[in-house]
């Protein structure tokens, strides 16, 4: 740790800058006027009531009450937040490049669309209620203790490993569209409970409105070709192995989601 004493107003925006050209994220508090430069420096800037117009007006949080525990959970929410906003972009991105590369790369070597766009609709429609409930999920306390940014080039990254990773398991299997149908929800929901923690889904609890809603959909895909519905959305009953096989493939697909992770977030690390 490092103190700085007695410094300029200059002096403390360049000392500002310069962690945040070293990747650090920045808070700042202050209530005076030699305090506005850092504070508009600072990516929070922090400042009370009682402080000078020209330091509130560069803060971006002003504390009614002299008490820093509202920071603390300010802080703690903000980056359960944002967490919970990357598990959706991340299920998101992937899911769907997976879903529409692979379709257009078996449209390319089969006579037949692999996918009619009603059943296309329905796995998005299905994917919806738990990627929702994705708000309210829990987040794991490692993740809490630590900032995060934004991360474009990391989002890609995952985006294509995570979304090629559909691709190697949803083209083989007799009644092509049904089974593929129903491989493309269940892997929806698996990389959703896989992304939403970087620990071994085991290890991390997920909320309980996300469960539920993941058990229904599953449910919901596996018993929707055996439904009266089944005739309108074109789908057939699977036989019995072919259930297993889907099953087998639900199966394999986790755990190789599960190495791919950990060799993704170890790298990052």
């Amino acid at each position: 740790m490092e103190l700085f004493a007695e410094v300029e107003p200059n002096q403390k925006e360049r000392i500002i800058l310069a962690l945040k050209k070293s990747g650090h994220i920045v808070g700042y508090l202050g209530d005076g006027i030699n305090d506005a430069s850092a504070l508009h420096a600072a990516d929070v800037g922090i400042s009370v009531a009682s402080a000078v117009d020209v330091a509130r007006e560069a803060a971006q949080v002003v504390l009614l009450n002299k008490d820093l525990g509202v920071l603390v959970q300010g802080v703690r929410e903000g980056r359960k937040t944002l967490t919970n906003t990357l598990k959706y972009v991340f299920f998101s991105v992937s899911a769907n490049f997976g879903y529409m590369f692979s379709i257009a790369v078996a449209s390319l070597l089969l006579p037949f669309l692999p996918l009619l766009p009603v059943q296309i609709l329905m796995v998005n429609l299905l994917a919806d209620f738990p990627a929702m409930a994705l708000a309210t999920d829990s987040v794991d306390p490692e993740v809490i203790d630590r900032p995060r940014r934004w991360d474009v080039r990391a989002l890609t990254r995952f985006m294509l490993m995570f979304g090629c990773l559909l691709l190697g398991y949803q083209a083989t299997i007799a009644e092509f569209r049904t089974v593929w149908w129903i491989v493309s929800v269940l892997t929806g929901l698996i990389i959703m409970l896989a992304v939403r923690t970087q620990r071994p889904f085991f290890r991390s609890q997920p909320d309980r409105w996300l469960l539920i809603a993941a058990g229904s959909v599953a449910v919901v895909a596996v018993l929707l070709p055996f439904s009266p519905f089944a005739a309108a959305l074109e789908f057939v009953p699977p036989s019995v192995s072919l259930l297993g096989i889907i099953a087998g493939i639900a199966i394999l697909y986790g755990l190789t989601m599960e190495l791919i992770k950990h060799l993704y977030f170890r790298t990052r690390t």
